[in-house]
């Protein structure tokens, strides 16, 4: 039975699969791939390219712009041609602590951190090839620069973030006048620092295609000595509080003790005017006592004359007590009166 001829196409079909069917035809398959592999690549929407033949730039980089976006499929020579992705979107800097000294001559240590981007792919490419050559100069200009600036400013400006903020005083410290528990003023401020930084670091980074968005101070220690400082400066303050409360007590002891002076020598004075006036008055009394006795009868002041007399010599003539007098002494009066009259009568006395 005679078959039919073969339309041309379909022998040429068949002539193919049998070709690969075949060991040559698979090695044939395997190198198309191969090909195929080397020469496709995809770019990502995070991603930006630079192609480079036996290792440099041929044509502009892909997918730099969100206007003219090249992301998908794209082709190039395999084996000869390489595609170099960069990240497109933003990356961080998160440099290390680092000491320095401020324009007041205080030790700090300073931790800063940054957010970059890769802004022109192709100079980025040929002065730094990879992120972490990038990291690393950032390191040297970031680093160096917050020491210039660090370095042109007080501690004061370092630590406060706005020059804005006022500063809190102890309101007892305040009250009194005291200069220890104010702080100077501030001109800039720590954010001020930070634009300062990253105005001077930002054409620095910009020869290598870096564009710096940001630059900010995460965190700042302070080193053994300048805390000792501001310890002595707090004791300082506690000081000056205590002095004041004990100067505020010195002066109220001194107060009272005044006024008790006055009250003790007021009481005294007021006691002995009272004292004088009583004794004036008895006195007064006793004169008028003593001058109604005197010229109530004649035989009345005699008779004082003579208790008076007896109750001096009570007080002055003792057992053992000598005196020389005159004849002509009053002192010696009563004894001269004593005569023969005074002694008992010989019919009186007892026999």
């Amino acid at each position: 039975m005679n078959r039919l001829p073969l339309h041309p196409l379909l022998r040429l079909v068949q002539r193919g699969i049998e070709t690969l069917s075949s060991p040559l035809g698979g090695l044939l398959v395997v190198i198309a791939v191969m090909i195929l592999y080397g020469c496709a690549y995809t770019i990502d929407q995070t991603e930006q390219v630079v192609i480079t033949q036996f290792g440099r730039p041929v044509g502009q980089p892909l997918n730099i712009s969100e206007t003219d976006s090249h992301a998908g499929l794209h082709f190039k020579i395999p084996f000869i041609q390489t595609a170099n992705r960069f990240e497109k979107r933003i990356l961080e800097w998160d440099g290390l602590p680092s000491e320095m000294t401020t324009r007041d001559k205080l030790y700090v240590v300073v931790d800063t951190f940054a957010r970059w981007r890769i802004a022109d792919p192709l100079k980025y490419f040929q002065s730094l090839r990879d992120e972490r050559s990038a990291l690393s100069r950032l390191d040297d200009i970031i680093g160096s620069e917050t020491r210039n600036i660090v370095a042109r400013h007080d501690l004061i400006e370092v630590v406060r973030s706005d020059k804005q903020r006022k500063s809190e005083q102890e309101i007892t410290l305040a009250e009194s006048g005291a200069t220890v528990g104010v702080l100077p003023p501030i001109q800039f401020g720590r954010k001020e620092l930070e634009r300062e930084i990253f105005a001077a670091a930002s054409p620095k980074v910009h020869i290598w295609g870096i564009e710096l968005l940001d630059v900010r101070i995460k965190r700042i220690n302070y080193k053994a000595g300048v805390i000792e400082k501001i310890y002595d400066r707090m004791m300082s303050e506690r000081m000056q509080i205590a002095e004041r409360f004990r100067s505020e007590g010195e002066g109220e002891a001194a107060k009272i003790a005044g006024r008790k002076e006055k009250d003790l020598q007021r009481i005294e004075s007021d006691a002995y005017r009272t004292v004088q006036e009583i004794e004036g008055k008895s006195d007064a009394e006793a004169s008028e006592i003593y001058a109604n006795a005197y010229t109530a009868s004649p035989t009345a002041a005699d008779f004082y004359t003579f208790q008076k007399t007896l109750d001096t010599y009570r007080a002055t003539l003792g057992r053992d007590s000598t005196l020389i007098l005159t004849t002509d002494s009053d002192f010696f009066g009563l004894f001269k009166s004593i005569d023969g009259n005074l002694a008992p009568r010989s019919s009186e006395v007892p026999q």
